[in-house]
């Protein structure tokens, strides 16, 4: 199976990034979908409770999720990834072929290990939240997210690596490693094994800025939008195999 194409960078939909946002002094912009109301309702109550968090939407499924996105411009969307009608993989899909910059989307599951985790990568999630996250973790995941950053889970990050047990690498991915330097290789193989900046930083014997600095120039020379897209490119082009 040829590996789908992984959607574009993206700012929020209004043209602003997150990171400005919060620069001046504007709350991150959340998008709640989910078919439980008391899930909606809890979520959305405790994120409208922190000053730089603002919900300005909730809906029970993803049907017409563009025309909601474009409507309410979210930054960040929280998305049940099973849900009845469209499903938070389609919504995903949807999404990451609009029009214009599509939001960053953190999907709602009850199992880490939940068996969409890959085609939710590929589709353009940013990350995962499992639905028994502490509050503490709901607020720093929509904030995480919001800057650019992946959510992935130990868990996630070795569901995405058995899918490639097996794989061959794929052309179209190989070719884009050519872009990069050894040493932007060497970061970006430890990101796909989900090394957090601090712990590559400590491995290779770098300051943590100048870590941050090589994998903001991964993403503009690959165009992806967050660490979720380069560790589905270091699987997929063979950079990193799985079992390795």
């Amino acid at each position: 199976m040829t590996p789908a194409p992984l959607p574009p960078p993206s700012e929020a939909s209004d043209g602003v990034s997150p990171t400005d946002r919060s620069a001046a002094g504007s709350p991150v912009r959340v998008l709640i979908v989910d078919d439980q109301s008391m899930i909606r309702a809890g979520f959305a109550a405790l994120l409208d409770a922190q000053e730089d968090l603002a919900v300005v939407e909730t809906a029970e499924d993803g049907a017409g999720i563009v025309d909601v996105v474009r409507r309410c411009r979210p930054d960040v969307v929280l998305m049940d990834i099973r849900m009845p009608g469209v499903n938070g993989l389609e919504a995903t899909r949807q999404l990451s072929h609009m029009a214009g910059t599509p939001p960053r989307i953190v999907m709602l599951t009850t199992f880490d290990a939940d068996e969409y985790v890959v085609d939710a990568l590929r589709a353009g999630a940013s990350g995962f939240l499992l639905k028994d996250a502490t509050p503490e973790e709901l607020i720093h995941a929509v904030r995480v997210v919001a800057e650019g950053e992946a959510l992935l889970s130990p868990k996630v990050t070795r569901t995405l690596i058995a899918d490639y047990v097996g794989r061959s690498p794929s052309p179209q991915r190989l070719h884009l490693l050519a872009e990069l330097t050894d040493r932007e290789r060497e970061i970006m193989t430890e990101v796909a094994r989900g090394m957090a900046n601090t712990e590559i930083a400590e491995a290779l014997h770098l300051a943590e800025q100048t870590v941050k600095t090589h994998v903001s120039r991964i993403l503009t020379k690959l165009g992806l939008r967050d660490r979720a897209q380069i560790v589905v490119i270091a699987y997929e082009s063979g950079l990193v195999r799985a079992g390795e």
